[in-house]
């Protein structure tokens, strides 16, 4: 479901296979592990911990698709489990010690582009794929939280209205412009590299990692509380 691999002090957690990575039960807990792991390597009492960062990607022509709505679709519940484990899978990416760079190589819709939007930077290929948020089209209410991490991570209301009042699909270059993205790369392998040399960067100033995670939940403290306070209605059909 997802590999991670370690080069020197950049982690690449990597969404393997050609399919769409849609986020059910067994592809979030793959991705929360590899959380744990890079948590574990980091922390104090490890033998190796130094700064990192963190880079996401994925294979093939998604990068995610957003929510196993096929998986889901037969019981409510499965929904709300869901919810419920991309809340927690977004309270780990929030509180990690280190850097996170999503370096988007395909399209990121819906729930996807929320997972690409939990990391601090995001870059993206220009060549293929869209950020797209589907709920619109396909007539769903969006959670509290969903909006409450969008309103954080994107400035403009105009790209925020274009996003979930237009659900426009929306191209590396034009979100660059929007201010929905940080940079644009001209293929896949460019937006990896461009996303380590990020992370070196990063890595480079040492920042202790404890004061990092902290500054950046209370920067998204009102996130946090939206997913806490989620009373576990997760996304809903229409009304």
């Amino acid at each position: 479901m997802c590999t991670l691999e370690r080069k020197g002090n950049i982690f690449i957690l990597t969404l393997t296979g050609p399919g769409e990575h849609r986020l059910n039960p067994t592809l979030i807990d793959s991705i929360q592990s590899a959380l744990t792991q890079v948590r574990a390597a980091v922390t104090p009492t490890s033998a190796s911990s130094s700064p990192a960062a963190l880079i996401t990607t994925a294979h093939g022509k998604f990068f995610s698709n957003g929510y196993d709505l096929s998986w889901a679709q037969s019981f409510q519940s499965r929904t709300y489990l869901m919810d419920a484990k991309l809340r927690s899978l977004v309270s780990d990416f929030i509180s990690l010690p280190v850097p996170t760079i999503a370096a988007v190589s395909g399209h990121a819709s819906a729930a996807g582009f929320i997972l690409a939007l939990s990391h601090d930077h995001l870059l993206m290929r220009r060549d293929r794929g869209f950020i797209y948020m589907s709920e619109l089209d396909i007539e769903l209410i969006l959670p509290a939280w969903f909006l409450a991490l969008i309103e954080s991570k994107v400035g403009s209301p105009r790209a925020r209205r274009d996003l979930l009042l237009r659900a426009d699909k929306v191209t590396a270059d034009v979100a660059v412009k929007k201010g929905i993205i940080d940079s644009a790369h001209d293929s896949a392998e460019e937006t990896i590299e461009a996303a380590v040399r990020l992370g070196e960067e990063l890595v480079g100033r040492k920042w202790n990692g404890h004061a990092y995670a902290q500054i950046r939940m209370d920067l998204l403290s009102e996130v946090l509380d939206e997913i806490r306070g989620d009373n576990g209605t997760g996304m809903r059909s229409k009304l």
